[in-house]
């Protein structure tokens, strides 16, 4: 599963993807292909429940790999990274973005695409695009908006400053922020916790909220309502009503 450029290591029922394309995290259409590569593959493992994304070194990603963008043209990068970035928004699975460094451009758009989000006390943020000429084209005048507000995210995307992690706390970006060596235990602690719960539900969770988030309130309710009554027909459900009453810790098989 793991590939050159992107990393993967087990650890029950969690697996963590790293970017290892040093000395930044340039995001090639290598790394692109390598990404696709490892969710598709991610996906199908039922071994696996929740994942842990973040970078190699000191930088969770610098964005786009503007050197070889040069050579192949940015055009070809810039649409291989809008299909990439589509398919991986959809990824059923729980995704918790573990930003141990600088995160800017393409890499704030990778990380945009997780559900939660948590940073090291030296992260960086933002979307330097403009500063080149060009904005966001990965996702990010959308959802970044979606994330910390209309107006925080309007000022980051024209002024293409960057922003502390202590700020990024504050906007709701990350969900907190840590010390920089305690930063890969509490993704770990983070991610054992979710991958507890009932992977048939989480699943329905994280769909109902893009359901919302992608396609507003109506569709959200709707979405909602269709797994709520699915998942109150499956074993999972059940066991959690038993374990409830019995008062015990319930074993959940995604079924």
């Amino acid at each position: 599963m793991s590939t050159e450029l992107v990393r993967v290591t087990r650890e029950g029922l969690v697996a963590t993807v790293q970017l290892s394309h040093p000395p930044v995290n340039a995001i090639s259409q290598d790394v692109l292909d390598g990404l696709l590569e490892t969710f598709r593959a991610l996906q199908q493992d039922e071994d696996v429940r929740v994942v842990v994304l973040t970078g190699e070194g000191a930088f969770f990603s610098a964005g786009a790999d503007l050197a070889s963008a040069a050579q192949t043209g940015p055009l070809a990068l810039m649409r291989r990274g809008r299909e990439v970035y589509r398919e991986l928004s959809g990824f059923p699975k729980p995704v918790i973005a573990s930003v141990n460094g600088l995160c800017v451009g393409g890499g704030l758009e990778l990380a945009l695409l997780a559900d939660l989000r948590i940073c090291a006390k030296t992260a960086r943020f933002g979307q330097p695009e403009i500063n080149l000429g060009i904005i966001p084209g990965w996702g990010g005048t959308q959802r970044l908006p979606a994330a910390i507000g209309q107006q925080r995210a309007a000022e980051l995307i024209l002024s293409g400053r960057l922003m502390r992690a202590e700020e990024a706390e504050a906007a709701g970006l990350v969900l907190k922020s840590y010390p920089d060596d305690e930063l890969r235990d509490q993704a770990r602690n983070l991610a054992r916790r979710l991958a507890e719960k009932p992977p048939l539900a989480l699943a329905a969770a994280k769909a109902a909220l893009r359901a919302w988030a992608d396609e507003g309130a109506a569709t959200g309710h709707l979405s909602e309502g269709d797994a709520m009554e699915r998942l109150t027909q499956t074993q999972d459900a059940a066991e959690g009503v038993m374990a409830f009453l019995q008062k015990r810790k319930p074993q959940f098989t995604g079924r």
